[in-house]
């Protein structure tokens, strides 16, 4: 099925490229500033952000950084962030127009460490850009996709969720 017509024109004007958790991205800024964290000490950029895209039935797997990430709604149909927190809940972030729609906010903090999944509200667009900030800044050896096995162990009440926004096989 091809991409909403908007989307492919998004895709194109903003040079995005698939992700590996699903939609498609690129980073739009790197901080110059290069900070110490952990110990081992590891040096990383002082913040990063990024495009994101989710068009038709694309979705962002379940994944976590080591970061806090702040997610900003652009264009398009409304996001829901899906958060499984440390004490086992849920909390889903609707991402989208909070004048069109009333569940919507155009700002959600994920925090670091938290495993997290989007995907796109139907809608009349097709698709959803998002931006997201990450701070300290994204690196990519500090992203974890999720193993389906030890997710569903550790939330089992969320698993029809869980299950519906594994990684795909293709992008493990």
């Amino acid at each position: 099925m091809p991409l909403a017509l908007a989307a492919q024109i998004l895709i194109a004007r903003l040079g995005l490229e698939p992700h590996p958790e699903g939609g498609f991205y690129r980073e739009t800024y790197r901080s110059e500033e290069r900070i110490q964290r952990g110990i081992p000490p590891v040096e990383c950029a002082a913040a990063t952000a990024i495009y994101y895209l989710l068009a038709d039935d694309a979705y962002s797997a379940w994944h976590r950084i080591q970061s806090d990430e702040l997610w900003h709604f652009h264009a398009g149909d409304s996001l829901n962030v899906h958060v499984l927190e440390a004490d086992g809940t849920m909390s889903t972030h609707r991402l989208g127009h909070a004048a069109e729609d009333a569940m919507a906010v155009y700002q959600a903090v994920v925090p670091a460490g938290r495993w997290f999944a989007a995907e796109r509200v139907p809608g009349e667009h097709g698709y959803a850009l998002a931006g997201c900030t990450v701070a300290p800044g994204f690196e990519f050896s500090e992203f974890e996709l999720a193993d389906d096995s030890a997710l569903l162990a550790k939330y089992s009440a969320h698993g029809d969720l869980i299950r519906r926004l594994l990684p795909r096989p293709a992008v493990r």
